[in-house]
């Protein structure tokens, strides 16, 4: 976990006046995850797309062998097996096209990423939320709802204090305000966060995996 964050202020000096939030975000993941909890993820434009990539570096591997924990992996065929990967759960809201333009259409697009939340989370699940003025309605929407069904919340957003900062309970403030700056600091520190969960999560995981595979033969 240190190394992946370390890198990340060496390779980004002007990070490390959020290197107490991007903590505090890695508590809050680390704790979801191991409690049994998933990740939901949400954004516009350009940090949609953001949201999708941190959703893709969570259910697949990223930087290290991920093993499939040996009771699964007992009760599947060797070759299934040896093509899967573990995972971390994690759901991109703004993926789900169906709900999000009919809530939007016959609602309000203010609260379709609201109305995800409230169908999907549980207390101890968190919501990343991707804002680069940290003031996007539908995602405040979304956090306050977050909230309200008692799970946790990690705002994304530019240097300014924001709605989102109001309400989240951790904000990752990067210095820079253009929304392409924004979102150019906003990839490295995601790709640390899943970096360092990734190793606190997996480390055992693999020794699990392999000691399947040596004990089986498979």
């Amino acid at each position: 976990m240190k190394d992946s964050l370390e890198e990340l202020y060496s390779r980004n000096p002007c990070l490390e006046q959020c290197r107490d939030a991007v903590a505090n975000a890695f508590n809050v993941l680390l704790f979801a995850f191991r409690s049994g909890g998933k990740v939901l993820v949400c954004g516009n434009g350009g940090s949609a797309a953001d949201a999708e990539h941190i959703c893709g570096e969570l259910l697949k591997k990223f930087k290290r062998h991920r093993g499939v924990p040996a009771e699964v992996a007992a009760k599947l065929r060797p070759e299934l097996a040896a093509n899967l990967e573990g995972a971390l759960p994690a759901i991109s809201l703004v993926s789900m096209s169906g709900i999000i333009t009919a809530f939007a259409n016959d609602v309000s697009w203010e609260t379709a990423f609201a109305q995800q939340v409230l169908a999907l989370a549980k207390p101890n699940d968190v919501l990343i939320t991707l804002s680069t003025s940290g003031n996007s309605a539908n995602c405040a929407a979304a956090a306050e709802v977050m909230k309200a069904v008692g799970g946790k919340t990690i705002a994304f957003t530019g240097k300014n204090a924001s709605r989102l900062s109001e309400i989240c309970d951790v904000t990752i403030r990067v210095p820079e305000t253009e929304t392409y700056k924004v979102q150019e600091l906003h990839l490295p520190v995601y790709h640390a966060l899943c970096a360092a969960i990734e190793e606190e999560m997996f480390g055992e995981l693999r020794v699990k995996s392999l000691k399947f595979v040596e004990d089986t033969g498979k």
